[in-house]
């Protein structure tokens, strides 16, 4: 693997009303360090840490930590292809960056950002289990292709009406959809009783639209938006995309 999954990094221009949101879900707060000049906020659940951040970069980002990252850079570039941008100077805090064949960011790290949590991953939130860390794609097999080559495994595909595939990894799955209803990253959670958890969502005051572009049928399940923009889709457990 490129390191160890560390978050899933968001730009976050209203960090409050962000972390509230999250927070609202059932999501916990991490201690975060001093590492960023950036106001940054950290929630979990056990599963899914999602970083928040007050600062502009290409957002959404799979986050990694690679000790020692300035020694390594040539074999991350080896194995990511190329860097969109690498800061490894002796004063500054080393980070470095490259994006997969649809563009979607990956950030390494030279150390962590914020203390563990310790968070019974058999707990669940109102949202259900965080199942994947959902992309849009366009060419399933040359973003298969590339995800392996990071480390990751493919667990399932479909080459039906809508392609997809998922792929597991450290600490974080990915869903490749092949998919035009699809036009941004999500956050996807599944679980059996979802009706019951989208209708509790709902009455809290979250607004939750029926159907998803990775729901069958298309009308299954819900999806919500956090107030920075992440989209964040509701399954059943046994929901599955149109083959």
């Amino acid at each position: 693997m490129i390191g160890r999954f560390l978050e899933i990094s968001i730009e976050a221009p209203d960090i409050l009303a962000s972390i509230e949101f999250y927070r609202g879900l059932g999501m916990l707060p991490a201690t975060t360090g001093e590492i960023w000049s950036h106001r940054y906020g950290v929630l979990s659940d056990g599963n899914l840490v999602v970083g928040l951040h007050d600062y502009s970069f290409p957002s959404p980002s799979l986050t990694y930590v690679r000790p020692e990252l300035s020694k390594n850079l040539a074999d991350l570039k080896a194995q990511a292809g190329s860097l969109a941008f690498a800061k490894t100077a002796d004063d500054e805090f080393n980070e470095a960056g490259f994006t997969d064949p649809d563009g979607h960011m990956v950030t390494v790290l030279e150390a962590r950002t914020f203390s563990p949590l310790e968070i019974d991953r058999s707990d669940i939130t109102i949202l259900g289990h965080f199942s994947e860390y959902g992309l849009p794609v366009k060419n399933l097999d040359v973003s298969i292709a590339f995800w392996e080559n990071l480390g990751f495994v493919m667990t399932e595909r479909s080459d039906g009406a809508l392609p997809f595939a998922s792929l597991t990894g450290d600490f974080i799955n990915l869903g490749l959809y092949v998919n035009p209803r699809m036009r941004a990253p999500a956050l996807v959670f599944r679980e059996t009783d979802m009706a019951e958890r989208i209708e509790y969502i709902s009455a809290q005051g979250y607004q939750v639209s029926p159907g998803t572009p990775v729901s069958a049928g298309h009308l299954s399940g819900a999806a919500l938006q956090a107030p920075e923009g992440t989209w964040i889709y509701l399954l059943p457990e046994t929901d599955a995309q149109d083959t």
